[in-house]
């Protein structure tokens, strides 16, 4: 109950929504304005995003990616998994120029993380662009249970702990561990994660608390600040800014 009946209610919710029929290629994919002006923003930058996913997939999960810009830079460069380029023969990774903060195909992205600073986020930014040019599912690419859009970005954020990236619970195939692991630090770098090929696992951290996936669904407390995960729903409870405002 505590999996399932969360996630019907919310195929529920989507499914008798708005009832616009707005072809998915035609949904709205202009920026939200959430991100500085790269033109007159000195500062090297990092964002990471997260949108309901398009069609029938934003019912369950979400899409996230990457956004940078370096110092001596005017614009961002977006970095993600697209699992439909594996149609045309080409890679599912994507870094390219673009807007770090645009709508997913109609859905409005929210900001999970945000750096910035000078040489030492250039820095970060170097290693990160590294990461995702060697990420080792280029040509592969599952919706469920993972290696996905939501695979990728935890990836990087492991191999780049200093980001303390913590990935919601609607990231459905953030627990797909690579290389047939079994054991690997958790997406924020503080915890520790169990994982059976993204279907049952365990993840214990300071950032995510305490998360138990079941066939690719997370459930889960988390303590500071107080809230429940749920599948399909995500988080519940008290956001960062609400935490700082009590603060």
């Amino acid at each position: 109950m505590l999996f399932f009946a969360p996630l019907g209610c919310q195929v529920v919710a989507h499914y008798s929504g708005s009832g616009d029929r707005t072809p998915w290629w035609d949904l709205r994919r202009d920026s939200s304005n959430q991100a500085p002006d790269a033109a007159t923003t000195d500062d090297a930058i990092i964002q990471v995003y997260s949108a309901r996913a398009a069609r029938w997939r934003g019912a369950f999960g979400v899409h996230t990616w990457f956004a940078t810009k370096k110092r001596d830079e005017n614009n961002y460069t977006r970095l993600e998994v697209i699992g439909y380029a594996l149609r045309w023969g080409g890679n599912t990774v994507r870094i390219r120029n673009g807007r770090p903060d645009n709508y997913w195909f109609g859905n409005k992205p929210y900001l999970l993380r945000e750096i910035r600073g000078g040489e030492d986020v250039d820095n970060l930014i170097d290693r990160l662009h590294f990461a995702a040019s060697n990420y080792p599912y280029q040509h592969r690419y599952k919706v469920w249970p993972g290696p996905n859009s939501n695979t990728f970005t935890a990836m990087l954020a492991r191999q780049i702990p200093e980001l303390g990236l913590e990935l919601p619970a609607t990231a459905i195939g953030k627990d797909f561990l690579p290389e047939n692991r079994v054991f690997s630090k958790s997406p924020s770098g503080d915890g520790l994660q169990f994982s059976l090929r993204g279907l049952l696992g365990l993840i214990v951290g300071k950032e995510e608390g305490v998360e138990v996936n079941m066939l690719g669904l997370s459930a889960g407390l988390d303590v500071s600040p107080p809230a429940i995960k749920l599948p399909g729903v995500g988080r519940l409870g008290f956001s960062d800014f609400e935490r700082k405002i009590l603060e």
